[in-house]
């Protein structure tokens, strides 16, 4: 028995595929506007293959409408600022924090390959704390200069880059006189100068070697110095000068 036969509906008789409908003219396809942009005539089928676009608020025809922006869109904004900023300034911190570390290790294996030791010391209350690298064998200068010879100020001078104030920065005070560049600093509390910054080397600090902790001093020299008459001394001396240098 044979089977129905079940026609295609997207077929005509003879087999044939069944044509879409053809597409409107120009004249036919245009969409009569008339006020506002309001479309008073479709002649399109609401089933043709190929729907016009609607017109749009401003009356465009087909040109698809724009959806108002999100009321969220200032705020991710914002964040989306915010969250650059912070990161930046992130980056900013870590990159300060990675090069003092880089410095500090690099000047702690120079220091060691130089042979130098870490001292620390500080003033009798101890408000005042300071770490130094210096050699074990210490050369100091005996200055007889007015200052000096009153408060015996035995010292040993080294680089800036060298010495560093663990604590006490509100509770040091500084004295100077006559030309100012030497910065005899102390104590507030107790009075002790543990450190200063010579007229010599004032790009340095002198460190008074009594005021060190004990166990890594080896062996101390002492050299006198004339600074009662201290332009004379500081010509005839040869390396004083260069002490504060790297």
């Amino acid at each position: 028995m044979e089977s129905p036969s079940v026609k295609c509906p997207l077929t005509c008789a003879g087999g044939r595929a069944r044509q879409p409908p053809p597409l409107p003219t120009r004249k036919q396809g245009l969409l009569f506007r008339k006020g506002r942009g309001r479309v008073t005539s479709l002649p399109f089928p609401h089933t043709h293959p190929h729907p016009p676009r609607l017109a749009d608020s401003q009356g465009l025809c087909g040109s698809p409408s724009r959806k108002p922006p999100s009321p969220l869109l200032p705020t991710l904004m914002a964040a989306g600022q915010y969250l650059g900023a912070v990161g930046i300034h992130f980056l900013q911190m870590f990159f300060i924090h990675f090069t003092n570390t880089y410095h500090i290790l690099i000047h702690r294996f120079i220091a060691e390959y130089q042979g130098l030791v870490k001292h620390t010391g500080g003033c009798h209350c101890g408000a005042v704390r300071f770490e130094v690298w210096a050699s074990a064998d210490l050369h100091i200068f005996d200055c007889n200069c007015s200052i000096c010879k009153k408060k015996q100020n035995k010292h040993f001078i080294v680089p800036a880059s060298r010495f560093k104030l663990l604590k006490g920065a509100d509770s040091i005070t500084t004295y100077t006189f006559n030309t100012h560049k030497a910065q005899h600093t102390f104590c507030k509390r107790c009075g002790v100068q543990s450190f200063y910054s010579p007229r010599s080397n004032p790009g340095g600090f002198g460190i008074a070697p009594h005021c060190l902790d004990e166990g890594t001093v080896r062996s101390v020299v002492v050299e006198e110095f004339n600074g009662s008459d201290w332009e004379k001394a500081m010509k005839e001396h040869k390396t004083i000068k260069n002490m504060s240098k790297e």
